[in-house]
């Protein structure tokens, strides 16, 4: 065989292992936690495809087991109608009974098996530890050790064949003497660690090593999603690093080191294994079919439940409520986030002249905070997109920051750091004494609250913004605020309008990044909004704006503000006059009271009792015990971009994000084209990351929380003291200990505009057309009188009528 054709086809092979990796999404470290689809990189196929493929790959659950859905019919959540309007949609021909029946079914048993699964399932597991769970817990340990002491990149299967060929411990743990010499075998480089497995594996197709290399990722799927968020990283800044095949190669390499050590040590289970690992191999395709025909029946049931939800919707947005044509007094504008549907809802109760309006998060603000006296850079715009302005503080008092920030920095950030472990508290008490102690009953009582290491670090009040090494110019400054003026809608602006950010506290919590603002990073708003504000107040900036037609009154003031969804507290970062601070009290406690009940506190005499409410919501908060101080976005189920007449006064239960839009004022459509390409795929991300926290609360949830510990100060967590790194939201974000508090839906989507308009900006976005056509999320165009149809596969179908068989279900 000629040289070319054997460099092509291990080119062939390497390829192969490569695009096993680019099906892995990025998982973001605790400090910036973002919501993510765990399945992003597979949006290109349909998502009945995808699940059948981790089902057999990986024994993944994306849909909700069959017991669940009889649960929603039990409770009459699916009716009849839903179910045989589901089953027509998906080309099932089959009857309420049939459907009820096929819940009573077995799944598919038969899935993909690693050398390591073969050899585990002749083991003896009363008395042995598994081949999956000590190759799992090592890989893991190593991948954690590296990374905090980050070595070198390319080093990462170099390191890792070093240690484990001087690792004696491993061959005496597993009873198996003579291992170590099968590791001491491998090659030190991955690619031909790589091709050497396969080869003597067996594998040749395109096919079969794609898949082989997914399923062994899936088996270290958090690492795996680590490493993909640090190629994701890499791209932003404009690079091509990609770890994803030195991981495969490590996980590979214990297959090798197994399958060779069997063929020398155990000739008899050998041939077994080799029996049962060549006769699987050609029954890939046989097995991804079994498991898209046992999905089917779920699948109806989940597009039912998906159904009944959009039935009650599309039902709200049927009755538009006109606006009042009286000038406010109050504008409020939002981040999008579901939890501000309640507190918007709230406050306009409070008063006829007020108008709120809703913004994607960040408020169009690409930044990247660095505070001044340190060398941190945090991004504060969703992980999609790279800051390009840098923001530090600012005026005379900004370099008096410098020394006494170090200082406070390096004080709160040791405590910080020391309390977020799950036993860390009691650790924290005998290495620092009864002070640290008392500190602790003071959290536990709710009488003190532990401050941020950076969003509580004390400021000027004045922002500088930078582009590179020099600030922004006011023609600069300019730009930046007349766009986002014209993204956000503004009209007839009141004397007052507050901007407000939202963010989380709690206490002893890993995870509190992923209760702040998923649109600003995995930070608070706070940041944003007080920056923004202060470039709407500067009278330079007015000027320039006003010599471009855009004209901002004198008597206008913008006020930066945070919203606690917590508390729900509103802080305003300056003096507001007193009936605005009585407006925003009185929201408070209307937004306490709906949430109250969610979090068991559903007590008339807490109820009833403001003051005792208000207290019993700020002791969770600063609670270090509390395990579900919030409920964050749970429950998500839509995207609403229309004018606020459409639903201004309805009730969606703190399950829907709302984005202000009027298509009218948007010439060109490149407000719409940035809501569609940017804030609908960060929301179907939230979706989508709750969803599967739900359906795979093992592989894509991260578990008890009580047990977790921080790995590499904020890498992640694992569950207990070793296993996979885990991704995804704690157990306890999305139960309550009785019942799920999210259900599993795909996000439907629901714009105001014309329909050619909406349609042109899918088709011009690969990754939207795909997220539309390959059913990960649904996409309705509203219209005067309510819902006009959806857009799917290119083509708008009315709502009644919608085509038989979407994809993946043919």
């Amino acid at each position: 065989m000629s040289v070319q054709i054997v460099s092509a086809q291990c080119s062939a092979r390497l390829a192969a292992v490569t695009a096993a990796g680019q099906r892995i999404a990025p998982s973001w470290p605790l400090d910036q936690q973002i919501a993510v689809n765990p399945f992003w990189e597979m949006r290109n196929q349909p998502f009945a495809e995808v699940a059948a493929r981790l089902e057999a790959l990986g024994r993944v659950h994306c849909l909700m087991p069959a017991a669940y859905y009889a649960g929603l019919w039990r409770r009459s959540v699916i009716s009849s109608e839903h179910l045989l309007q589901a089953a027509e949609l998906l080309g099932e021909r089959a009857d309420c009974d049939a459907l009820l029946q096929a819940l009573k079914q077995r799944p598919a048993d038969g899935h993909w098996h690693n050398v390591s699964d073969w050899l585990d399932s002749a083991r003896d597991r009363q008395h042995q530890m598994a081949w999956r769970d000590e190759i799992t817990h090592q890989i893991s340990q190593f991948c954690a050790d590296f990374c905090q002491v980050q070595e070198p990149s390319a080093a990462l299967y170099l390191s890792w064949v070093k240690q484990i060929r001087s690792d004696r411990g491993i061959a005496i743990l597993m009873g198996e003497p003579g291992l170590n010499r099968a590791f001491r075998e491998l090659p030190d480089d991955p690619q031909a660690l790589i091709l050497i497995a396969l080869d003597e594996l067996g594998l040749n197709s395109a096919e079969q090593i794609e898949a082989y290399s997914h399923a062994l990722l899936l088996d270290i799927n958090g690492w795996a999603s680590w490493f993909a968020y640090q190629r994701w990283q890499a791209a932003l800044a404009g690079g091509s690093e990609d770890l994803l095949p030195q991981l495969l190669a490590i996980r590979l390499g214990w297959e090798l080191a197994l399958w060779r050590h069997w063929q020398m040590r155990h000739g008899k289970a050998a041939q077994g294994l080799r029996e049962q690992w060549y006769g699987q191999l050609p029954q890939l395709a046989q097995l991804l079919q079994q498991h898209a025909r046992t999905q089917k029946p779920l699948w109806v049931w989940q597009r039912a439940a998906e159904l009944a939800r959009q039935q009650q919707e599309q039902l709200l947005l049927t009755k538009p409520r006109p606006l009042s044509r009286t000038q406010p007094r109050l504008q409020a504008v939002f981040c999008i986030d579901v939890r501000s549907e309640v507190m918007r809802r709230a406050l306009e109760a409070c008063s006829p002249d007020i108008q709120t309006l809703g913004f994607a998060g960040f408020f169009g603000l690409p930044l990247a905070y660095t505070p001044v006296g340190t060398d941190i850079s945090r991004p504060q715009l969703p992980g999609l997109l790279a800051p390009t302005i840098c923001v530090s503080e600012g005026g005379h008092s900004a370099q008096a920051l410098d020394q006494s920030r170090r200082a406070q920095q390096l004080k709160e950030s040791a405590w910080y750091d020391f309390s977020r472990g799950a036993t860390s508290s009691f650790t924290m008490v005998e290495a620092s004494g009864l002070s640290y102690a008392a500190r602790l009953l003071r959290r536990t009582f709710g009488l003190t609250r532990d401050k941020h290491p950076l969003n509580d670090l004390p400021h000027s009040g004045q922002w500088t913004l930078w582009q590179g090494e020099r600030p922004l110019t006011l023609a600069e400054k300019t730009d930046l605020v007349a766009g986002v003026l014209h993204s956000m809608g503004l009209k007839r602006l009141a004397p007052l309008v507050l901007l407000v950010g939202h963010g989380s506290h709690t206490t002893n919590n890993p995870h509190a990044a992923g209760l702040d603002c998923g649109a600003c990073g995995g930070q608070t708003g706070a940041l944003n909004v007080q920056v923004l504000a202060q470039l709407l107040n500067d009278e330079g900036v007015r000027k320039a704006l006003a010599e471009r037609g855009q004209l901002i009154p004198h008597s206008t003031r913008f006020v930066a503000a945070l919203h606690n969804t917590t508390t729900d507290h509103i802080h305003c970062f300056d003096a507001v006059e007193q009936n605005i601070a009585g407006w925003l009290s009185d929201a408070t406690l209307l937004a306490q009271r709906e949430r109250a009940p969610r979090l068991g506190l559903s007590d008339n005499a807490v109820l009833n009792q403001p003051q005792q409410l208000d207290q019993a919501l700020q002791q969770r908060a600063y609670d270090w015990s509390e395990v579900r101080p919030e409920w964050g976005l749970a429950g998500n189920s839509a995207f609403i971009v229309a004018p606020r007449s459409r639903t201004r006064g309805l009730n969606f239960g703190g399950r829907t994000f709302l984005h202000d839009y009027r298509w009218q004022d948007d010439e060109g459509f490149r407000v719409l084209e940035q809501i569609i390409t940017a804030p609908m795929v960060v929301t179907h991300w939230i979706n989508m990351q709750y969803n599967a926290s739900v359906t795979d609360s093992l592989k894509y949830g991260s578990g008890n929380k009580v047990l977790h510990n921080v790995v590499g100060g904020n890498l992640g967590v694992f569950e207990g003291n070793g296993g996979d790194l885990r991704i995804g939201l704690p157990l306890q974000s999305v139960h309550d200990g009785q019942q799920w508090m999210h259900q599993p839906l795909r996000l439907s989507v629901y714009i105001q505009a014309p329909a050619e308009a909406i349609a042109a900006i899918v088709a011009r976005h690969e990754s939207v057309r795909q997220l539309v056509d390959n059913d990960w999320l649904y996409l309705f165009r509203l219209d005067d009188n309510g819902v006009a149809a959806r857009l799917y596969q290119g083509a708008w179908q009315d709502t009644k009528a919608e085509p038989e068989g979407e994809s993946g279900h043919d």
